[in-house]
Order: C-alpha cells, then sequence, then structure tokens
C-alpha cells in the first residue's frame, strides 16, 4: 500500500477503548505513545486487538505546541 502521509510510525496496540461511535487505540511507538480516534466499524474491518503491530500514520497540515 502507498500513501502520501510520509509520517509513519511502527508500533503495537497496548489499549483499544470503544465508545458509542468511535474507539482510542493507543499504540507504543518506542516507549512513547500516540492515541488515534478512529471509527468502531475501522477497529471491527481491521480486526485490531491488543498487541498487534501496526502504523501510526501522521498526516497534518501543521502541528501545534503547546506548554
Amino acid at each position: 500500500m502507498k500513501l502520501s502521509a510520509r509520517n509513519s510510525l511502527k508500533g503495537k496496540i497496548v489499549e483499544i477503548s470503544k465508545g458509542q461511535v468511535v474507539a482510542k487505540v493507543k499504540v507504543d511507538v518506542g516507549g512513547q505513545f500516540i492515541t488515534s480516534l478512529v471509527s468502531i466499524d475501522a477497529v471491527d474491518d481491521l480486526a485490531l486487538k491488543i498487541g498487534d503491530e501496526v502504523s501510526a500514520i501522521i498526516k497534518s497540515s501543521e502541528v501545534i505546541i503547546g506548554k
């Protein structure tokens, strides 16, 4: 699969929290964590489960940093 996004971090799913419409998927990318909000349909279609090796693909027009 080819993507236009160039920021891809490989990691392992450590937590999935399903809500009514979306799920929070927490991925360990080498001791740091990325949390993505995805539809429950996407979680089911991809058969995501804790322990799966996945890629966190980041596509954004801007990055905002706060302190």
